[in-house]
């Protein structure tokens, strides 16, 4: 009889490893159970489906039901695992709408339940209008809100990744956008250099930011109405909460399995939980920081899917590890680019790393060719030894994806002197025949 693996969840995390597994051993039978709707879908890719870059939401979907049925893969939407019995190795299964209660058994077991937002704990969040980004619904949900006509003012609630893309998506609409922060930072993971550029950016089209502001509630009859920020009503047509999520780990605490420091999954290289032969992968997981080796939570879909690859490969009785993450991240803010590897100047501190850093400003192209801009690279290396730690880069649109060097650079254990050697490719729409990874690379070697 073929050995069963049961995935629970899918999107990113969940359907790499389904997949993955299947091509390691196509006799194993697989299942995945999904809450939702949609198995694989392009989560990142809803603000821009509700600013009208992506102009139909069947464009995001990646993979249906019957596309991986067509690989063997029995997909099962709108079914919630309720439960994880680990010594008898099996899950409790609800289908829903009809409510039906099931019990599957399993050999091999890969958790995939993502993250869940947070919210505030302030009256009103449950008021129609009052949004989070989390699933393919919401998406849906609030550009049909938009599209009614109803919606002048927005007011978001934070300033991550989400509560800057939503804000250009807002814009689009022309729409009069509001941004509440508590803290003073906009995208407060980065460094400075990165957070005051998107700042700027966000207010020079139209975006009014608000911060070191708390909020009180939510207020309306139905739908909300308006967002009392230190006792002042502000009128809001539509509310976001941008303020970050938290790994979906009730499901594994109740079977028993061990987390980690940051709330997630624990796992080892093998992507293997406390558990032998149960695997966790995506937003509900915790990885290794490939700089340090200390458990480390970065969600983001790149992960997922790498996570899921190495769990459905483990799974499905194959041989595979994960080496761990630099957190390497960008993001588009209308058309500057921002984004970072490795640490910044606040994860080196408070890990008592001793570090240096250097920014300078250059330009993307040559200074002659037209359509480029100032380019910001900051870097941040080693004392003592030189090796590279992290780095931040500001610019116009796609140039920002010389951040992937910098990220090879530190994979590959690099210096800052190591890092000045490197031969990267020159034309004048593309870069200087100084490049700015080598300028700064320069830059540091003097300082």
């Amino acid at each position: 009889m073929a050995k069963r693996l049961v995935v629970v969840g899918g999107v990113a995390g969940g359907a790499s490893a389904a997949a993955k597994a299947k091509r390691v051993n196509p006799n194993l039978q697989v299942d995945v159970f999904e809450k939702g709707g949609y198995v694989s879908y392009g989560a990142c890719g809803l603000p821009y489906y509700i600013g009208g870059t992506v102009e139909k939401k069947e464009k995001l979907i990646i993979r249906t039901p019957k596309q991986f049925e067509g690989q063997g893969i029995n997909v099962h939407l709108k079914s919630e695992v309720k439960g994880i019995d680990v010594d008898k190795g099996e899950i409790s299964v609800l289908h829903s709408p009809e409510g039906k209660k099931e019990v599957y058994p399993f050999d091999s077991l890969v958790i995939a339940t993502g993250a869940v937002p947070v919210k505030p704990s302030i009256p009103g969040v449950g008021l129609k209008g009052v949004y989070t980004l989390r699933h393919f619904s919401h998406g849906v949900d609030i550009r049909n809100d938009l599209e009614a006509g109803e919606v002048k003012k927005v007011v978001i609630l934070g300033g991550g990744f989400i509560g800057c893309e939503v804000a250009e998506a807002f814009r689009n609409w022309e729409l009069e956008v509001f941004m509440v922060k508590e803290s003073q930072k906009v995208l407060r993971d980065f460094d400075d250099v990165v957070s005051r550029v998107a700042k700027e950016v966000l207010e020079g089209h139209g975006v009014t930011i608000l911060t070191g502001c708390h909020v009180d509630s939510l207020i309306g009859r139905d739908r909300v109405e308006a967002v009392v920020v230190d006792g002042e009503r502000l009128k809001a047509d539509l509310v976001v909460i941008s303020k970050g999520i938290r790994p979906n780990v009730e499901l594994a605490v109740q079977a028993g399995i061990a987390l980690g420091p940051h709330g997630g999954i624990a796992t080892n290289e093998r992507v293997e939980t406390n558990i032998p032969g149960i695997f966790a992968a995506g937003d509900c997981a915790e990885t290794l920081h490939f700089l340090t080796g200390e458990p480390y939570y970065k969600p983001l879909g790149t992960t997922a899917n790498k996570l899921g690859r190495v769990a459905g490969t483990n799974a499905a009785g194959g041989d595979a590890v994960f080496k761990g993450v630099l957190g390497t991240t960008v993001i588009r803010i209308f058309q500057t680019g921002l984004a970072k590897t490795g640490f910044t100047e606040a994860e080196l501190e408070g890990r008592g790393i001793p570090y240096e850093t250097s920014t300078i400003v250059a330009r993307d192209r040559a200074h002659y060719y037209p359509g480029g801009g100032r380019f910001t690279v900051k870097l941040n290396w080693e004392r003592e030894t030189g090796k590279l730690l992290g780095g931040s880069m500001v610019g116009p649109g796609p140039s920002v994806l010389r951040i992937d060097a910098l990220a090879v650079a530190l994979y590959s254990g690099l210096t800052v002197e190591d890092l000045a050697r490197q031969d990267f490719a020159y034309s004048p729409p593309f870069s200087p025949v100084w490049d700015p990874l080598l300028v700064a690379a320069n830059r540091a070697l003097r300082d």
